[in-house]
């Protein structure tokens, strides 16, 4: 899954050449894609099982630098069991811009609330930057990274990685509305509808 998840946000161009990287939780320990390889290049056999103290076994490959934040979001949520880490085009403009992605139409809502936060930057595979994004996370299933790219979580990969395409798209919509004046937004008290609709949508199971 792993794997399938890399090659796939790379093919959708969600993240170009070697950057983003994927993870998902394996028993107790976390599986993520290594560093500086392209995903056409790896094997299931590349793919980093890492303990929950950080540290992989010998003979493996390096993981991702991502690492802490990866280790420090899945301690904090016990219900995320995958994390995809994009350098998607127009949600990097956004974050390079330092913009969140506010509620400019009803589907931001799919990523837990009203906006799309953005975190304040820090050095890539810092434990300051693994800090900013487990905030950023606390309340929502992705946000921006300042002047780096957007994080998207799920209960699997296929979800993690169906979110950071709905972000990017959201993005993209976002940066074309700018161009054209001052967005109108939506009020927080029919996001807070948008929400609660969004709780029973589509095919979940009946009450």
């Amino acid at each position: 899954d792993v794997l399938e998840t890399a090659r796939s946000m790379s093919r959708q161009g969600l993240s170009p050449g070697q950057s983003g990287n994927v993870s998902a939780r394996f028993a107790d320990s976390v599986l993520i894609t290594p560093s500086g390889m392209a995903y056409d290049a790896i094997t299931p056999a590349d793919i980093v099982r890492v303990g929950p103290d950080g540290v992989a076994a010998a003979g493996q490959r390096k993981p991702s630098s991502e690492l802490h934040f990866h280790l420090a979001t899945y301690r904090a949520r016990a219900d995320i069991g995958a994390i995809v880490h994009t350098h998607s085009l127009h949600a990097t403009v956004l974050a390079c811009a330092r913009r969140l992605i506010p509620a400019f139409h009803y589907m931001v809502a799919v990523a837990g609330g009203d906006d799309i936060p953005l975190v304040p930057y820090a050095t890539f595979g810092t434990e300051e930057l693994a800090h900013h994004v487990v905030a950023g996370l606390a309340h929502r299933d992705a946000c921006l990274m300042a002047n780096h790219g957007q994080i998207a979580v799920g209960a699997t990969c296929a979800q993690a990685l169906a979110l950071a395409a709905e972000v990017e798209v959201l993005a993209e919509q976002y940066v074309k509305v700018l161009t054209l004046g001052s967005p109108h937004i939506l009020a927080r008290d029919e996001m807070a509808r948008v929400l609660e609709r969004f709780a029973s949508y589509g095919q979940k199971a009946q009450g």
